[in-house]
């Protein structure tokens, strides 16, 4: 009855159930996350295609702009003209018309000074300079565009006439400067969190930026690294403006759709952790009550035999007195002694083992001479121990039943005949015991899984063998027992590794 086979079999149909419950999750989740950044990265595309239309009716507007421009400066050159024509006094040419453009000036600001600089007349000046009766510094610099036009009014008087840009210039110029400004702000306001960053046209100054770090974007590795990035991604949009030249947009995805990419990779490790960490606590769980199974059993079994022993010892001692003792008597008491072995090994197994130094050479001798005298003479032993004495930490009991069961499985494996060696080498911190039979060997694949509780190749059997050797040696004495190496058709040999 092959238990284990059936466990495992359980075990992977689980397996494939849960795999393919976490790819469809994982597959969905993918798809989510693929749609999603596909929205993403279509709302940036469709940002992206509106500011390059902005931007082409920014610069239709600034071309407009330019030819007001244009007009407005002719008005201004015309005006100076006139005012020349007419306060020349040398001229000949008819001034009714300078003067017509004169009356007609309603924008175009002008100052006439002395020439001590005291202010003489004003017309079409701001708010702010309306008041100011002497052509100071501030004004100076305000009206230093055009150069001032020298009037002689005679009497040995000379006077100067500056004037400026017209007011309707300047607010349409302060118009278009406004709405650069909001442009770029607009740019970075509406990135629908895109990162961007606008430059100059050569990419040595940065204009604006939105959607980064603002203290990141202080150091210059870092945006010499979004710029790359951007530009590996998109194409920057080339923008011109007439009073700063031309700028580049540069942006790429928003920072949810580069989190989003590693969001399957990351439910998946969170996935596989939480499996990992359910499976070494139902591990834990299912070796707990196996061991409590394992201390129960034993302790019940041990118990269960102790009064049929102590009655057989009565009958032992009852058929010594009569007189004619019987002859089967001596047997009797071997194989009673054999069941007190067995009882104290179950009793052991349910609870905790208290390791003595023995000398294991003695233990071994007397356990596989023992078992070769229970098994048929086509089956040769052959026991290599050192002469000296070899003191462990070792419960004999438990340490013989080791020994037995795994006598028996190689017996069990041989068939009919065969040879069981065994060989006790001397470590510096450890002692090693190589038992090999010539059996017909075991599958690589089956190394470690020969150990475990149910598994057997027998039609009958319990599979329990290997799995107490296992325990004993591992979990009472610390040391180790696995296949060393095994050929089919040829053999195997297990080792067993003690601490000294």
């Amino acid at each position: 009855m092959n238990l284990y086979t059936n466990k495992k079999r359980w075990k992977w149909a689980l397996a494939i159930v849960a795999l393919l419950i976490v790819g469809a999750s994982l597959w969905y989740t993918n798809f989510l996350v693929k749609s999603i950044a596909e929205q993403e990265t279509n709302q940036v595309r469709m940002w992206a295609a509106a500011m390059e239309q902005h931007a082409g009716m920014m610069k239709s507007t600034e071309e407009f702009f330019g030819k007001v421009s244009e007009q407005e400066q002719l008005r201004v050159d015309l005006l100076a003209h006139a005012y020349r024509q007419v306060l020349d006094f040398s001229s000949n040419e008819n001034t009714g018309i300078y003067l017509e453009i004169i009356k007609s000036n309603i924008s175009i600001p002008l100052i006439i000074t002395d020439d001590d600089g005291n202010i003489m007349f004003t017309n079409n000046l701001p708010e702010d300079q309306k008041d100011k009766k002497v052509f100071d510094e501030d004004l100076r610099k305000a009206y230093s565009k055009f150069s001032p036009i020298k009037i002689n009014p005679g009497f040995g008087q000379v006077q100067w006439l500056y004037y400026n840009e017209s007011l309707i210039y300047t607010e349409l110029k302060a118009v278009l400067e406004d709405m650069i400004d909001h442009f770029m702000e607009e740019i970075t306001l509406n990135a629908v969190g895109a990162p961007v960053i606008i430059t100059n046209a050569d990419g040595t100054k940065i204009l604006s930026y939105g959607n980064l770090d603002s203290l990141q974007m202080q150091h210059d590795d870092y945006v010499a690294h979004q710029l790359e990035v951007m530009r590996s991604e998109n194409e920057p949009l080339e923008i011109e403006f007439m009073n700063k030249g031309k700028a580049y947009i540069y942006y790429r995805t928003t920072d949810l759709v580069e989190q989003m990419k590693y969001f399957p990779i990351i439910q998946f490790i969170v996935v596989g952790l939480y499996l990992l960490i359910a499976y070494l606590l139902f591990s834990w769980a299912r070796r707990s009550e196996q061991n409590q199974v394992w201390a129960g059993m034993a302790k019940e079994t041990a118990h269960q035999l102790g009064t049929p022993i102590s009655s057989l010892m009565g009958w032992i001692e009852l058929l010594k007195m009569q007189e004619e003792p019987f002859a089967g008597t001596e047997e009797m008491e071997k194989d009673l002694e054999r069941l007190q072995v067995v009882t104290d090994r179950f009793s052991k197994i349910g609870s905790v083992p208290v390791l003595e130094p023995t000398d294991i050479i003695p233990v071994i001798k007397d356990t596989m001479d023992y078992l070769q005298h229970r098994f048929s003479k086509k089956f040769e032993f052959e026991i290599l121990l050192p002469t000296s004495s070899l003191v462990l930490p070792l419960v004999p009991s438990l340490f013989r039943w080791v020994l037995e069961n795994l006598t028996k499985n190689a017996v069990d494996a041989m068939g009919d005949k065969g040879k069981i060696t065994l060989e006790l080498f001397e470590g510096n911190d450890e002692v090693i015991i190589d038992l090999s039979d010539t059996g017909k060997g075991i599958p690589k694949s089956k190394f470690k899984q020969v150990f475990n509780p149910g598994y057997t190749s027998k039609k009958r059997g319990w599979g329990l063998g290997l799995s107490l050797a296992k325990r004993i040696i591992e979990e009472y004495h610390k040391g180790k027992i696995f296949v060393k190496s095994s050929v089919i058709g040829q053999g195997t040999m297990f080792r067993i590794q003690l601490r000294k």
